[in-house]
């Protein structure tokens, strides 16, 4: 059997984390290939220092070194601190000279190349440990295993097969060997060789396509959760864990509000039915949350339910849009444009409606003025309101589930704004305003999730 392990910031986030990381490693005894994030807080501290280059770059040098220094110097034993800085000073070389090109600092892709940085350090330093703790380990940067990008700056994807081609070169020969490859998260390499990150939390999804790339048996992600949960623990105080859900049901959750999984780590082990383990490194006795095309489904109305906060609708009306699917067109890539996500579109006669994050509204009303005054009689915007996702099992086939759903809606004296059913056959999502959306949650959680559960107990 072979596993593929992925530890988040928090996970390698200080001595302690990295030393429990170095704990739950070498207890598995099975084949294994390590992946890591950057240590909690670097990859914020990157974004942020890189907005102001050249000016902050000593501050930025200056601390990026003395948060990894630190760590390592209360880990790692005398030998392994020797091996440590000589690896440590050739890639802080590289880092330095990095900041002082000018023309590099000229690419588009750049901020992908600077943000990238923690991951290449992490994983030196939790290489060293295992070391120091009588494994055999290499630390591997993305470059070293060939993980294959492709995609627009700070949101890439990975190239699948050639990743697999790849990685079955250059990292398989090590875990034949009996040595513990730990590789970086967060990027994979161009075809001119230079870095692209996979988006913020994008370290899962590394994972997914390494496990993908190594045809594992398992993908483990160690983070700072138990699992996926029945709610949102600080909305609903009695929300329990799941204990197993299928592929569809944890993208859903992840996409729409769980902040427990990147949601884009699903598909990679999905397409070759690769069952992931959400697990918690505090906890490592917790069995945590399996995701797999196993699962059988259950008689449960809902598994779960999520909140989605801070979004907008923005409506776009003209005559007849509906007999115009040009002009739709027009208004997607427009309101897309610079990898805009829109969680949910609704149509009528005369008016589409997406629902987007708060923070890119601006933008997009820019970006839809310039389209001909002609085709648009009317933007509305309406602020402030949450996107609830219901998960269960089957719920398009299940008699009477919107009717009950939207009962106990009614019950939070809550106003829908928008709905979207049918693009999925595991979840059921609204739109209500934030202020009533609280109180739609708990009902909901109270009736269909716990609700039902306390009838088995």
């Amino acid at each position: 059997m072979m596993k593929v392990m992925k530890f988040g910031g928090t996970s390698v986030g200080s001595p302690e984390a990295l030393q429990r990381a170095v704990r739950i490693i070498t207890h598995e005894k099975n084949d294994k290939v390590v992946v890591v994030s950057a240590m909690s807080g670097i990859t914020n501290f990157l974004v942020n220092g890189v907005e102001n280059l050249p000016k902050n770059k000593e501050e930025l040098i200056e601390g990026f070194e003395k948060k990894h220094l630190e760590a390592a110097g209360l880990l790692l034993k005398e030998e392994e601190m020797a091996e440590f800085m000589n690896d440590f000073n050739i890639r802080m070389a590289k880092f330095r000279d990095l900041l002082d090109d000018e023309d590099a600092s000229k690419d588009p892709y750049y901020k992908d190349n600077i943000t990238s940085q923690g991951e290449r350090f992490s994983s030196l330093i939790l290489s060293c440990a295992l070391r120091g703790a009588g494994e055999k380990t290499v630390a591997l940067t993305s470059e070293d295993c060939g993980i294959c990008a492709e995609g627009r700056p700070l949101s890439g994807s990975a190239n699948l097969q050639k990743t697999e081609s790849a990685m079955m070169m250059k990292v398989k020969p090590y875990v034949d060997d009996g040595v513990i490859p730990v590789i970086t998260g967060f990027y994979g390499i161009k075809e001119d060789g230079l870095p692209l990150t996979f988006g913020r939390g994008g370290s899962d999804y590394s994972a997914a396509v390494v496990a993908n790339a190594m045809n594992a048996d398992l993908l483990e992600i160690w983070t700072d959760v138990d699992g996926f949960m029945s709610a949102d623990p600080r909305i609903v105080p009695d929300a329990v864990k799941i204990d197993e859900m299928n592929f569809g049901e944890a993208a859903e959750l992840a996409y729409f509000g769980a902040k427990v999984l990147h949601p884009r780590t699903i598909e990679p082990v999905r397409m070759k039915h690769i069952p992931l383990k959400v697990r918690n490194s505090f906890k490592p006795d917790e069995p945590g949350t399996i995701i797999h095309h196993l699962r059988k489904p259950k008689d449960d109305m809902l598994m779960s339910v999520a909140l989605k906060t801070d979004l907008s609708v923005i409506a776009i009306s003209s005559a007849e849009i509906a007999f115009h699917p040009d002009m739709v067109a027009r208004i997607i890539e427009k309101i897309a444009e610079n990898e805009v996500v829109i969680y949910s579109i609704s149509t009528s006669l005369s008016t589409v409606a997406f629902l987007v994050h708060n923070n890119d509204v601006k933008s997009i009303l820019a970006r839809l003025n310039t389209l001909d005054p002609e085709d648009i009689e009317r933007i509305e915007v309406k602020g402030d309101v949450a996107l609830v996702c219901a998960v269960g099992d089957n719920l398009l086939s299940k008699y009477g589930v919107s009717a009950d759903i939207f009962t106990a809606v009614k019950e939070a004296k809550a106003s829908v704004q928008m709905i979207s059913e049918g693009a999925s056959d595991v979840s059921l999502n609204f739109v209500v305003p934030m202020s009533q959306a609280i109180d739609v949650v708990k009902i909901l959680h109270s009736k269909f999730v716990r609700g039902r559960s306390d009838e088995g107990l």
